[in-house]
């Protein structure tokens, strides 16, 4: 099919990622929605804006939706295609159905599993050792339509939510790059997504990163994965200050072995090393520990050994 033309709402990464995926494969990209950085929010990804600037794409910036104006351009273009890639709104029922032939949208998970927001993080916050990314047709209901491309990656158990989110990136590439032949011919292969085998999961606020130290060492690194920086971080609080885990391994037995059997959950200092008890006995070592008022900034072991025996 010559000439196939879309219509591409993206934002991040994946979205930067999807569109040139798209220009690769010669498809006229007519008109480009993304949103606007946002200043308040640590900006560590691709910009959608800059791959289309460089292709010389008119762009739109949408904030909490489109205006009546956008949406009757996405109706006037015709496109053959309207693709989401990471775009942070739902679409409205006229810009799906303004796509003559489907519109498609980029999820970052193995559809069924992980519906919903920040579905990288919540993978790595429940100790998956899998992931991928989804092409999926988008209807009312979100992450919900048939899914028409597929692409897995694995989770190491070190990985954290900002490495998980580079190979879904990735996954997300080959996932397009391998239904475009399809798509460009006019043909959508799809399957079920089987709902009853997922979950819906909403977004992540940074006060969901604090840190039961009385939960499994297990659980509380995957949570320490799962937001750390550039994310918000898993932090606890001690001596009035608020103390963000950057970054931390489960210790060695050695090291943990330093740790007298009924010293109490929570942040101690052995041998030059801060550990973390938790509930369950298992040891943490947390290798990076900031301060929430100088992020970036790892504090000093001398530092932590003080604030070790303040009372939490």
């Amino acid at each position: 099919m010559a000439g196939m033309r879309a219509v591409v709402f993206a934002y991040h990464s994946v979205g930067a990622r999807g569109l040139r995926t798209l220009l690769a494969a010669g498809v006229d990209v007519a008109l480009v929605f993304t949103h606007a950085d946002d200043p308040a929010e640590t900006i560590w990804f691709d910009s959608v804006a800059e791959v289309a600037a460089e292709h010389d794409i008119a762009v739109e910036l949408v904030d909490w939706a489109l205006s009546d104006a956008q949406l009757r351009r996405v109706v006037e273009l015709a496109p053959d295609y309207v693709f989401s890639f990471y775009f942070r709104r739902m679409l409205p029922a006229s810009v799906l159905d303004a796509a003559r032939i489907a519109a498609l949208n980029m999820h970052g998970s193995l559809l069924p599993k992980y519906r919903g927001r920040a579905p990288v993080n919540w993978a790595v916050l429940h100790g998956e050792r899998e992931t991928g990314a989804t092409l999926h047709l988008m209807q009312a209901k979100p992450d919900a339509g048939d899914i028409v491309a597929q692409q897995a990656v694995p989770i190491l158990p070190d990985d954290t939510a900002r490495e998980v989110f580079d190979k879904v990136t990735v996954a997300a590439e080959i996932a397009l790059a391998g239904v475009l032949p399809a798509l460009l011919r006019g043909e959508v292969p799809r399957r079920r997504n089987a709902l009853e085998l997922g979950s819906y999961f909403g977004g992540r606020r940074p006060e969901d990163g604090r840190i039961d130290w009385a939960q499994p060492a297990a659980r509380v690194y995957d949570l320490i994965r799962a937001v750390a920086p550039p994310y918000p971080g898993a932090f606890f609080e001690r001596g009035g200050r608020r103390l963000i885990v950057a970054r931390a391994r489960p210790a060695r037995a050695a090291l943990a072995a330093t740790l007298p059997a009924d010293s109490g959950v929570g942040l101690h200092v052995r041998g030059g090393a801060a550990l973390a008890r938790c509930g369950d006995g298992g040891t943490l070592h947390l290798q990076q520990v900031w301060d929430s008022t100088e992020p970036g900034v790892a504090l000093r072991i001398e530092r932590l050994e003080e604030l070790a025996e303040e009372q939490p």
